[in-house]
């Protein structure tokens, strides 16, 4: 008898939990400031070269990742537009070993494949991690000229990643 009450406890539960995510993968859970979510939504744009200039007027956009467990996990993300090219910026403000130190920099190392949400419009790309290229002081003052008030941590705190068309 008890065996069967928890067999039936377990059921209910796994259908609850697989009803949940149901659920949120049809109507999203999106990131918050600088709380996470699961899938975006949105309309889903073709592949190709984008002008990337309108997001010089949006302030964050979100950034949706692959997890080992198959379930998207996504952040908001400072975004500028340098020569043409759309980069995204994750600052290790209390220092800490990239990538490790934010989930959304693990997952995209191991998976480059990404999903952009900019205002209602999902962009299927990948992205780059930088390193230290030339370019990335440059790159960094791009970011300082779009957000004055932001307080960037060191510039060895500061990781950039480019936004490529994917495959």
């Amino acid at each position: 008898m008890r065996v069967r009450i928890l067999f039936r406890a377990l059921i209910l539960i796994l259908v609850s939990v697989v009803s949940a995510l149901l659920l949120v993968r049809v109507f999203g859970y999106e990131p918050q400031d600088t709380a996470p979510g699961l899938w975006l939504t949105g309309h889903v744009v073709a592949k190709g070269k984008v002008d990337w200039s309108f997001t010089s007027e949006i302030e964050e956009i979100m950034v949706e990742t692959r997890t080992p467990y198959w379930i998207p996990h996504s952040v908001t993300a400072y975004c500028v537009v340098y020569h043409g090219d759309l980069y995204l910026l994750s600052a290790y403000y209390e220092g800490g070993e990239f990538p490790q130190g934010r989930s959304w920099n693990k997952n995209v190392i191991r998976d480059p494949r990404i999903r952009l949400k900019i205002q209602s419009d999902i962009y299927n790309r990948d992205l780059r991690f930088l390193g230290s290229v030339p370019s990335k002081e440059f790159i960094h003052d791009a970011f300082l000229k779009k957000y004055k008030n932001w307080q960037s941590p060191r510039l060895e705190d500061v990781h950039i990643f480019l936004v490529e068309n994917g495959s």
